[in-house]
């Protein structure tokens, strides 16, 4: 592992099909390395996928099969930026088609339980004016699962 910081994140032990999965997904995404436990260990036996290594549009993240214990939870989510309605749509539906699960506000989850944003740009660029286009953006995406580009740029004109 090259890089000083590695995003880490705990699966029960499907963490080789989560970054495969990503890598199919998202652009700049690959699955870098598997390594197996030279050893037993709690939970898991010799030989077992223990860590995969892997980027998720472009960020190096470590996937740790740790067993039951901790779950993901939305204290830690992926922001994904997107372009237009398309990027947007494609970027869900994979997630939330996957056995995963839509929430509100641009966010959901993916079937290991991973939190994610799906933020089309459109969005955050009308969060950054302020004010009152601002306030009819966010108005607007309060009524929203899946973020609708179209909403927010009428909501954004007034």
């Amino acid at each position: 592992m090259a890089n000083k910081n590695t995003i880490c994140l705990w699966y029960e032990k499907d963490a080789e099909e989560a970054a495969n999965f990503y890598a199919s997904v998202f652009p700049d995404s690959a699955v870098r390395s598997v390594h197996r436990a030279p050893g037993d260990f709690p939970g898991g036996k010799e030989g077992q996928v223990l860590t995969v290594e892997f980027t998720v549009l472009g960020i190096p993240c470590m996937g740790l099969n740790g067993g039951p214990v901790f779950k993901h939870s939305e204290a830690f989510s992926f922001q994904v930026a997107t372009d237009d309605q398309e990027e947007t749509d494609r970027y869900w539906n994979a997630i939330v088609g996957n056995g995963g699960k839509e929430s509100e506000c641009g966010w959901c989850k993916d079937k290991w339980g991973l939190s994610w944003q799906i933020t089309p740009r459109v969005l955050t660029d009308a969060m950054a004016q302020g004010g009152e286009v601002a306030q009819r953006a966010f108005r607007a995406m309060m009524t929203m699962g899946k973020i609708d580009v179209a909403k927010i740029e009428a909501a954004v004109r007034g």
